[in-house]
């Protein structure tokens, strides 16, 4: 029991001397200084736990209002000089942290690792928060807090249709999943900047749409020819997104049909990693010069039409299931994957998981949508870049097509 309690009050100094020795940085020097700095809060922090121990809650409830009130003369003393309210609130934390250490030490010294970093990074934060950060990135961050906090928990955890396929907490899942994934790819290219090249832009937009990628790829080499080679990697790196994308959706749904697709998915994945990686080693002088990414982190819309797509094609996809049995669900994923190749395999790999069509043909058919969707990213990469985009980058598409099912046919052969 001593030794429990040396431990405890060894971890309670130990949170008020790291949180201290942050604030004693902080409080500046002369009559204008902060009120408390590294043995204040030490203090407080013992205080907290001494309490605890030796008067239960009723002591550290007194304690608990000395400290707040001392707080509030602090503060009172200086609001008109520095209006922040940070040191009284360190204060009020290092005491609760304190009597947290008491009964649970390693809780308490991780939090007080957190509370200084939070109070170490001042400067940082507002000049990022000021500076970089823009008001649609805020905006964005907020709509994907309420997406994935409010909305989410909200939805039944049933399906809401009598075949059992179409569950609305899933597919908000899918949307969320989507914003969030741009969201980091965006986050990714503010920090690293336009000097990482055109390839590992277009691996990141491949996210919200490689075959929107390719477009905008193809349209730069019109624009600025001479990043041509950069265009044609940062094409060929959003279907590197493409199939990681495919991966994770196919998972979220039916892991059974992601463990069939394995091979096929690593295989195309392999293919399209090399070919953009040829073209970005070929491009280092042409795509360090590209534009700083700008626009909005994710768009709402993309998200939330993207799970009507996905909810559509679900529908077709049974519908035709239903009425012309296996064909009309290959039928139904390749006329989606020309849309969308990630809707096309939801909507067959949610079919498997339900249980309302093979597994094996549900993989399939997730193979036929991504085909069919490298049809599209062709005709976009002829119709928006010039001839020697559409050309450097066609065999990279076709390579990666036929990558996919040559992994389908070995995982066949050896199964």
């Amino acid at each position: 029991m001593e030794e429990q309690l040396i431990i405890s009050l060894g971890a309670a100094l130990a949170v008020g001397l790291l949180i201290g020795v942050e604030r004693e940085r902080s409080k500046g020097q002369g009559p204008r200084r902060a009120a408390a700095g590294v043995r204040t809060f030490t203090l407080i922090a013992l205080a907290g736990a001494i309490s605890l121990q030796v008067g239960d809650l009723p002591a550290f409830l007194v304690v608990t209002a000395v400290v707040g009130a001392f707080a509030a003369l602090s503060y009172l003393r200086s609001f008109r000089q520095d209006p922040g309210l940070t040191t009284e609130v360190a204060m009020m934390v290092t005491l609760l942290l304190g009597g947290l250490a008491l009964h649970e030490p390693q809780l308490a010294g991780a939090l007080a690792v957190v509370v200084t970093i939070i109070l170490a990074s001042r400067t940082p934060v507002h000049d990022w928060i000021r500076n970089v950060l823009t008001d649609e990135e805020v905006h964005d961050g907020l709509i994907l807090a309420a997406a994935a906090l409010v909305i989410l928990p909200l939805l039944p955890k049933q399906a809401v249709d009598p075949w059992g396929v179409l569950d609305l907490r899933k597919l908000w899942t899918l949307a969320v999943l989507v914003m969030a994934i741009n969201g980091l790819g965006y986050i990714a290219v503010r920090a690293l900047g336009a000097k990482v090249g055109l390839a590992l832009a277009g691996f990141f937009s491949g996210f919200v749409s490689s075959t929107a990628t390719i477009g905008a790829m193809g349209s730069r080499t019109k624009a600025r020819p001479e990043l041509h080679r950069g265009a044609v990697a940062g094409a060929a790196a959003s279907s590197i997104a493409t199939v990681v994308q495919l991966g994770i959706v196919v998972g979220l749904v039916s892991m059974q049909t992601l463990r069939l697709l394995l091979p096929a998915l690593f295989l195309s994945g392999l293919a399209a990693t090399g070919y953009a990686a040829l073209f970005t080693l070929r491009s280092v002088g042409d795509a360090t010069q590209g534009d700083a990414p700008s626009g909005r982190p994710f768009s709402p819309k993309t998200a939330v039409l993207f799970v009507l797509i996905v909810g559509l094609a679900l529908a077709i996809s049974t519908a035709l299931t239903y009425w012309l049995g296996d064909r009309g669900l290959l039928l139904a994923t390749g006329v989606s994957g020309l849309a969308d190749s990630h809707a096309a395999a939801i909507s067959a790999a949610s079919l498997a998981a339900s249980g309302k069509t093979p597994v094996t043909l549900a993989a399939i058919a997730v193979l036929i949508g991504f085909s069919t969707n490298a049809i599209s990213k062709t005709v976009v990469a002829f119709s928006l870049g010039d001839r020697r985009f559409a050309f450097e980058l066609l065999p990279g598409i076709v390579l990666m097509v036929l990558a996919a099912w040559a992994g389908w046919f070995v995982r066949s052969l050896l199964a």
